[in-house]
């Protein structure tokens, strides 16, 4: 028995029967708004859990209002009972997640895992009931990386995400297509709508580390400060649970930080670089990869790429996990 060789769903607390696909394969396939989070020490608390009932509910909202059929909603007005549906889905979440994280100790106590679990909660309008809506709980072994031991080589390959104010599963396909345009080693994409300013990562948000000119410094001088850029919410990225956290942490620790999105044609002020997500928390950049031209985007084979390499993980960034981690106690959703 190893990591990923069960897998567990649940469709309002039932747990279903027969093989559960791994969960890109269950998102790609069932359309609805959904978040992803997972357990911590020693799968004794999930991460951030309220937070992730929060966003989903926003999500839902937002989808039910703007784009009905990425819930699963047929043609026509979205049901006004959507919206009123809602206060009981943090209900049917907690009661998914109870049985499901029950069924999934007893396997690790079957195997003797000692892995994490990673959590994905669906919620889609239910088949054929006008404003009734079905919450689906994913559950899978996880093993996380340390944090330090590997740095994310990024590349970039398309343009930014459609109703990005959502998390919504249809976005997996589109990831998926954008998935034909990645170089070889690299490990994860970024977004652009016009090959300089940089959005986000695929299923990440990106940060930089920036050096910047210090204004408080005496004229004619050359000093530098830093300050943390990620592009804002407003230019069409994913408000990622971890993005927050990393905002707030900044706000509280003094940390200089702008909503703004990073200039490639900035990158030699850039120190460190860093993508979050809720399964990676906070992962270094290694290296960023760029084609020489924004043309060049449209074309299936690149001449030639452009590259910023970093050296492991700087200061500012090691801070930030340091702060999240120290906070995933306190915000922790407590299992045992």
């Amino acid at each position: 028995m190893t990591a990923g060789s069960t897998r567990l769903l649940l469709i309002n607390g039932v747990p279903q029967t027969g093989d559960v696909p791994p969960v890109s394969s269950f998102l790609e396939s069932t359309s609805g708004a959904y978040t992803t989070t997972r357990t911590h020490d020693g799968a004794s608390c999930i991460l951030f859990w309220d937070r992730h009932v929060r966003r989903l509910s926003e999500s839902v909202q937002i989808l039910s209002e703007t784009r009905p059929d990425l819930l699963g909603i047929g043609p026509g007005p979205a049901p006004n009972q959507t919206k009123l549906c809602m206060s009981s889905v943090a209900k049917s979440l907690n009661h998914s997640l109870r049985i499901g994280y029950r069924l999934a100790y007893d396997e690790q106590t079957r195997y003797g895992l000692t892995d994490e679990l990673a959590i994905t909660a669906l919620v889609r309008s239910k088949e054929g009931v006008g404003g009734l809506l079905d919450v689906f709980l994913h559950i899978g072994f996880y093993v996380p990386s340390v944090f330090g031991s590997s740095g994310a080589r990024l590349a970039v390959a398309g343009p930014g995400r459609d109703l990005a104010s959502a998390k919504y599963s249809d976005w997996v396909r589109v990831r998926k297509e954008l998935e034909n345009m990645r170089p070889p080693n690299t490990t994860e994409l970024l977004l652009t709508n016009n090959g300089d300013e940089f959005l986000e990562g695929s299923i990440t948000n990106f940060f930089v580390v920036c050096k910047v000119a210090d204004k408080s410094s005496a004229p004619n001088t050359s000093s530098y400060g830093i300050e943390v850029q990620t592009a804002p919410v407003k230019q069409g990225v994913l408000p990622g649970i971890v993005r927050q956290l990393v905002i707030e942490i900044c706000s509280d620790k003094g940390i200089p930080l702008r909503e703004i999105a990073p200039s490639w044609s900035e990158r030699n002020f850039w120190e460190e670089a860093f993508i979050t997500s809720s399964l990676r928390i906070v992962q270094h950049v290694d290296s960023i990869q760029a084609p020489a031209s924004y043309e060049d985007l449209q074309m299936t084979t690149w001449v030639s790429w452009i590259s910023k390499n970093f050296e492991g993980p700087g200061r500012i960034t090691t801070m930030i996990q340091k702060e999240i981690m120290a906070r995933a106690g306190g915000e922790g959703y407590q299992m045992n």
